[in-house]
């Protein structure tokens, strides 16, 4: 019987790339989600039953104990960039994914892929950041052989920054920026889901990867292409951080006084505080070049999903 693999996540915009790779490379995939009925669409990656997605809450212990039960290997996708209810940054990215991980070991489960993401440091201001290391050290302390990804920020025709500001466009004529100097790495979604695939079925050497694309820029800059892509011309207005400090409290305070009903999707102070560092690979990381993959440009993918934004798509 071929092998399987729990993808925590695995209907997400990431995992869903991870899981397709891991059906091909003819794996058993169990797609480990908080609504499973909306991923039914993931059995279509492989053969009738080789693609399942099953209810899972990375808060609870039997819960994820259930969804690893006869498991070779995990994946482990889950991430939030804004808190929500009781899916709070320290219960999703810290005490979620050291749970995964303790309980993996307690499987018995030899091999994990832990995504992360540049940054993460147990000093960041960022809550994001934070919960992002300190994640990342629960998944080494229960399985120090983990394969722990850090991708800069992430494109491809799902993605939540390209797709969001090339919308913004269609009605405003100002595209307004905080920390516009800030850099990225910007890296496309396949190439990291590539990489975790390799991680699996090769068994790579654990530790931390960092996953950058071949080109850096600032957040100005990318916008800047993002336009070029979509031939429209906006204002791009650089704010002050202290600007951009009061917009995301009034958009916080907004979520608060609707007690969640009114998602905060413009901009948070975590976020405002996340942008206050560059998002690049260090120059002493291993990368892309461990898995043997050279990840593609921006040019070659952006195309392809922005063109509904021209005036004329």
């Amino acid at each position: 019987m071929s092998k399987l693999v729990t993808i925590f996540g695995g209907s997400g915009f990431v995992g869903r790339y991870i899981t397709r790779r891991m059906a091909k490379a003819g794996w058993r995939v169990r797609v480990a989600v908080r609504r499973p009925n909306e991923a039914l669409f993931v059995r279509t990656y492989g053969t009738v039953g080789q693609v399942e997605p099953i209810f899972c809450n990375i808060r609870d212990d039997a819960s994820v104990a259930a969804a690893l039960n006869g498991a070779d290997a995990v994946v482990n996708c889950v991430g939030i960039l804004t808190e929500a209810g009781k899916n709070t940054f320290d219960e999703v990215q810290s005490e979620g994914a050291e749970r995964i991980a303790r309980l993996a070991a307690l499987e018995g489960i030899s091999t994990m892929v832990h995504m992360s993401a540049i940054g993460a440091d147990p000093e960041a201001d960022s809550k994001y950041s934070h919960t992002k290391a300190l994640g990342e050290a629960g998944v080494a302390k229960h399985m120090p052989g983990a394969v722990i990804l850090r991708p800069s920020i992430i494109f491809g025709s799902e993605d939540q920054f390209f797709n969001r500001f090339a919308g913004m466009v269609r009605t405003s004529p100002v595209i307004p920026l905080v920390r516009a100097n800030t850099l990225f790495q910007p890296v496309y979604v396949d190439d990291v889901a590539q990489a975790a695939a390799q991680a699996v079925l090769q068994n790579a050497p654990g530790g931390v990867y960092e996953l950058g694309g071949p080109e850096v820029a600032s957040f100005r800059a990318l916008i800047g292409r993002m336009l070029e892509v979509i031939h429209r011309r906006r204002l791009v207005l650089a704010l002050p951080t202290f600007a951009g400090r009061v917009m995301a409290f009034g958009f916080d305070m907004m979520q608060a006084a609707s007690f969640g009903l009114i998602k905060n999707s413009m901009l948070t102070r975590d976020q405002v505080d996340s942008l206050s560092r560059d998002n690049v690979v260090a120059k002493d990381a291993r990368g892309f070049s461990a898995f043997g993959i050279v990840p593609k440009s921006m040019a070659s993918v952006l195309p392809g999903y922005l063109w509904r934004f021209r005036p004329s798509g």
